[in-house]
């Protein structure tokens, strides 16, 4: 099943290339606005040995890595803290909703000002981006977890820490995985874009915006932003493998359903 959902997408990816490479030859558009895609793909296999673009995917791949791991640090625990005691999660109910829909580039200029390293200011806004969907995935799952399950070990005379730590946090783990997921997608649309807005010295978001100077290379420009969107499927794909090696009974379980 892995194999054909891996030639599945390697024929679709194949299959827009075929395409986007169809209407640039052909005249349809103009070349300099859409090069064809095999010479974006040329010029991206180039920069696979670029030292100063690794150098800009380095400091992009720190404040992704930094902001992530400080928003899961953070989140997991507040989520289940909130999810835990119903009366701060009610109360906190409305800060989160107020707050949740802020875009976090917005914060831009607040971050430059806190913040006197690009890094530091990366990172926090990274960090305010991911806080939400790890919060949120945290908060309905231990919502969801089965009441049956709760009270028949609160029956056996065990705590309200205990009934967490062997039952709700189990359930929940799956969902908060898919939260921390889901997050470093975001993370990296947030850290390129940051870059991108706030200039800075290395990123890829420099990079995309450095080819743009002097009259632009398009062709440059998409092969930097093939390079951001194989980062995030490599990002994806590990964070999924974590997810099926950690909760392998999860996955036997919707095999068996499917």
């Amino acid at each position: 099943m892995n194999l054909r959902r891996i030639a599945l997408g390697a024929a679709g990816a194949a299959g827009v290339v075929a395409v986007l490479e169809v209407i640039s030859r052909s005249g349809l558009v103009d070349a300099t606005a859409l090069p064809p895609a095999s010479v974006v793909l040329r010029e991206a296999a180039k920069l696979a040995v670029d030292q100063e673009f690794l150098i800009d995917v380095g400091a992009t791949l720190k404040a992704w890595f930094g902001g992530l791991a400080l928003s899961v640090l953070v989140a997991v625990p507040l989520g289940v803290l909130l999810g835990s005691v119903p009366f701060l999660g009610t109360a906190a109910r409305a800060l989160v909703e107020l707050l949740r829909p802020i875009p976090s580039v917005a914060l831009i200029p607040l971050a430059i000002i806190l913040f006197a390293s690009p890094t530091q200011m990366k990172m926090s806004l990274i960090f305010y981006a991911c806080l939400w969907p790890i919060l949120i995935n945290t908060l309905y799952a231990l919502r969801d977890v089965d009441p049956v399950a709760k009270e028949s070990l609160r029956s056996f005379g065990f705590g309200t820490p205990s009934v967490l730590w062997r039952v709700s946090l189990p359930s929940a783990a799956p969902f908060i995985a898919t939260g921390i997921r889901i997050a470093a997608s975001v993370a990296l649309i947030v850290v390129i874009s940051t870059e991108l807005i706030a200039g800075g010295f290395d990123g890829v978001g420099i990079y995309l915006s450095d080819t743009q100077s002097g009259g632009g290379q398009t062709d440059l420009m998409l092969a930097g932003a093939v390079w951001a969107g194989a980062l995030g499927l490599v990002a994806n794909v590990a964070l999924l493998g974590i997810e099926r090696v950690a909760f392998r009974w999860q996955s036997a379980r919707a095999e068996g359903v499917a």
